[in-house]
């Protein structure tokens, strides 16, 4: 006999590695850069903190355009509440655009700010 009991082959066992637990990640909602040279557009998206800043990106949040007169901020308010409340830290830069667009007051729980912030 090759030393395997009448049952069949042990049960195999799940390594550590390969095992389905949750994987917790340090997320930053931050700017993007693109468009072409000495015209930038930046995106706004939640991205681990440890990729580089135009690297991989968990999910597209809103656009910055600061060429435009005003500038142009476009931030889908649900999908930056829904990173904030789960954890994910604004950077400077992206903290000032929810507090110019509003979504940072909503977050926080204040009345949002009324007229054009000029």
């Amino acid at each position: 006999m090759d030393g395997r009991s009448a049952a069949g082959p042990p049960s195999p066992t799940i390594p550590p590695m390969h095992r389905q637990e949750e994987i917790h990640v340090a997320v930053k909602l931050r700017l993007t850069r693109v468009g072409k040279k000495k015209q930038p557009t930046y995106r706004i998206v939640a991205a681990d903190s440890r990729t580089p800043r135009d690297g991989r990106f968990i999910e597209i949040v809103g656009t910055y355009q600061p060429r435009l007169e005003p500038s142009g901020i476009t931030i889908d308010d649900d999908k930056a509440l829904k990173w904030l409340r789960t954890g994910a830290q604004p950077t400077e830069a992206v903290e000032k655009l929810l507090k110019i667009n509003g979504t940072w007051a909503t977050f926080k729980g204040e009345p949002a700010p009324a007229g054009d912030p000029s």
